[in-house]
């Protein structure tokens, strides 16, 4: 689960309020930090239930086009539109990242989203494992036939002790499996890079 860190940019005292929007909490106006300890994986089968959970489909626009992995994401989720910077925390791990988020409405989404950029589309489910609650992004258009899991901790401890589920499949670099650097891609421009990177034993 992410970690508030600070938050501001309010328009007037009384808008500060808390409301959970997708894993973001909206605070009164605009701007959430947020660190995150997480872990994907690639699904080699999908679970059987999974259509029975809730899902969106979610349209990301990573900028700029220029970057081999940018960290700079405009993103729709039904009527629900975010900016968002994502870095890594430690130059020895994928798994902390630090997020910025802004919360934008339907004007300001309109005038960024056709930025250039590289773009993904996929369905994201809120999926639970063995009690525990992750997301599972089946990917969509040119990378069809990814599907990625995704789970959030709150300490590297708890990260370290997790077992992953049976049908999921550990990946040595994450990167590879990571939205900054999926878009703009296809499953076969991909393919050999995650092949390589399945973790063995």
């Amino acid at each position: 689960m992410g970690v508030i860190k600070e938050a501001h940019d309010f328009s007037h005292e009384e808008d500060f309020t808390l409301m959970k929007v997708g894993k973001f909490f909206k605070l009164g106006f605009y701007k959430v930090f947020m660190d995150e300890i997480e872990k994907r994986y690639l699904v080699k089968d999908v679970p059987e239930d999974l259509d029975e959970y809730p899902s969106e489909i979610l349209e990301d626009n990573y900028i700029p086009p220029t970057s081999r992995h940018p960290i700079i994401r405009i993103r729709r989720i039904g009527n629900k539109y975010f900016i968002t910077k994502k870095k890594l925390l430690r130059e020895d791990s994928k798994n902390f990242a630090k997020e910025e988020t802004i919360i934008l409405d339907k004007d300001e989404y309109n005038y960024l989203k056709d930025i250039p950029g590289k773009k993904l589309r996929k369905k994201r489910y809120q999926y639970k494992w063995n009690g525990r609650d992750c997301e599972v992004d089946v990917y969509e258009d040119d990378l069809k036939g990814l599907v990625i899991m995704d789970f959030e901790f709150d300490s590297e401890e708890e990260m370290i002790d997790f077992k992953k589920p049976d049908f999921c499949i550990e990946i040595i670099d994450e990167e590879c499996i990571a939205g900054g650097y999926l878009c703009g891609k296809s499953f076969e421009d991909v393919r050999e890079i995650i092949e390589e990177n399945i973790k063995v034993g």
